[in-house]
């Protein structure tokens, strides 16, 4: 079966190639080792617990993200590495950046102290906890392509999961923390739900992030200041012949 890579090297020039190679292995993982062992060492590739859930391999097929255990590939295939995140070699990216934004979300406990939880508490935060940092959401997301300060689809999911932890003491911080390169700049367009390998839903998880913040006082600052600039020349106060009011006809 032959697959396409897209590869990156700084000290070649050029440093951008696709590689051509012919594998036996159906799972793209293991086809990746098949390469590497068998026929370019230099092919430079992250994994970690060949399973699901350490997120680590994440890769681009075809232009969608998937994790490079969970795939079965076709003839032809193109891999490349996640968009988004700079490349350091092949199709390992440095994901520092994303992992930071997390840190500005103030997503997690500050304080130690006891709660008694419930089945119900825990599954208000199950499945936002089941994210494995994949970083597919960030590759797939338009907004964090032409704004690496937003803060994207994990950072919120993550804000969205401490938020509904009961063992919180300062929602209120995490809440003020999301309003600026955050919520509001989301264009819910779903790109990130659908590549998520864990079936999280960011889209939907940001959506609730804005019902809370409305509720807790912050206004979307997007329609704040909607001014369409159109003046029709009209009094909507004139008296329109005795009758009084706006008269669509125009007479």
């Amino acid at each position: 079966m032959k697959l396409n890579i897209k590869r990156f090297n700084k000290e070649k020039n050029p440093q951008n190639e696709i590689s051509n190679f012919e594998v036996s292995n159906e799972n793209l993982l293991k086809a990746l080792y098949e390469i590497k062992t068998k026929m370019d060492n230099s092919l430079t590739f992250r994994c970690g617990c060949k399973s699901g859930v350490c997120g680590s391999c994440a890769v681009r097929v075809n232009g969608v993200e998937k994790l490079a255990c969970k795939t079965t590939i076709n003839e032809n295939d193109l891999i490349e590495a996640i968009k988004n995140s700079r490349i350091i070699k092949d199709l390992v990216v440095d994901v520092s950046h994303e992992t930071s934004l997390i840190e500005r979300t103030k997503s997690y406990i500050e304080e130690t102290q006891e709660y008694n939880i419930s089945q119900k508490d825990i599954k208000n935060i199950d499945l936002q906890s089941n994210c494995i940092l994949c970083n597919s959401c960030y590759s797939s997301c338009p907004v964090y392509d032409v704004n690496k300060a937003f803060l994207g689809p994990f950072a919120l999911t993550r804000a969205l999961r401490y938020i509904n932890d009961k063992k919180t003491p300062h929602r209120a911080n995490i809440i003020d923390s999301i309003q600026s390169n955050g919520i509001w700049d989301c264009t819910l367009c779903s790109a990130c739900t659908m590549v998520c390998p864990q079936n999280i839903d960011p889209k939907a998880d940001i959506m609730q992030l804005q019902n809370i913040s409305v509720q807790n006082g912050y206004t979307n600052p997007n329609t704040q200041t909607m001014d369409f600039g159109m003046d029709f020349g009209m009094d909507f106060n004139d008296d329109f012949g005795g009758f009084g009011g706006f008269n669509p006809n125009g007479f």
